[in-house]
């Protein structure tokens, strides 16, 4: 696999297009960093890292869906930064998803977040996806 994290998009996108509950993913440690900063925003409903014995684990992700529309909270995953062409940006240039409706994740010397929260922290860094 050249690209894990898209993999993890792709993974998500296609249990969203098929109204599943919970998807499993392969765990690393930036996908881990992912999901607990989707979580936080509140795009998906809860998540469960199991560790294997000889590979890194899994992670188990419970998506949000409207309790009365069934419309899922994540309408959209965008890959942004990819394997054979890197993008990145620096804290004055920071990607705004949506007019801010939606956030980008980013990886910065701090740690993964969103744009809104390394513009706070005045950092720069490789902008890994869009959500909204």
């Amino acid at each position: 696999m050249t690209d894990p994290i898209a993999d993890y998009l792709t993974r998500l996108r296609n249990a969203i297009s098929a109204n599943k509950r919970i998807v499993e993913v392969p765990a690393s440690k930036i996908k881990k960093q992912m999901t607990k900063v989707l979580h936080e925003k509140g795009f998906v409903q809860g998540y469960k890292f199991e560790d294997g014995v000889n590979t890194q684990g899994v992670i188990k992700i419970a998506l949000k869906y409207h309790p009365v529309t069934k419309q899922p909270a994540v309408v959209d995953l965008e890959r942004v930064s990819r394997p054979g062409l890197r993008k990145y940006a620096n804290a004055k240039s920071m990607p705004r998803v949506l007019n801010g409706l939606g956030i980008a994740i980013l990886s910065t010397s701090k740690g993964v977040m969103t744009d809104k929260e390394a513009r706070e922290l005045n950092v720069g860094g490789e902008v890994l996806c869009y959500v909204y």
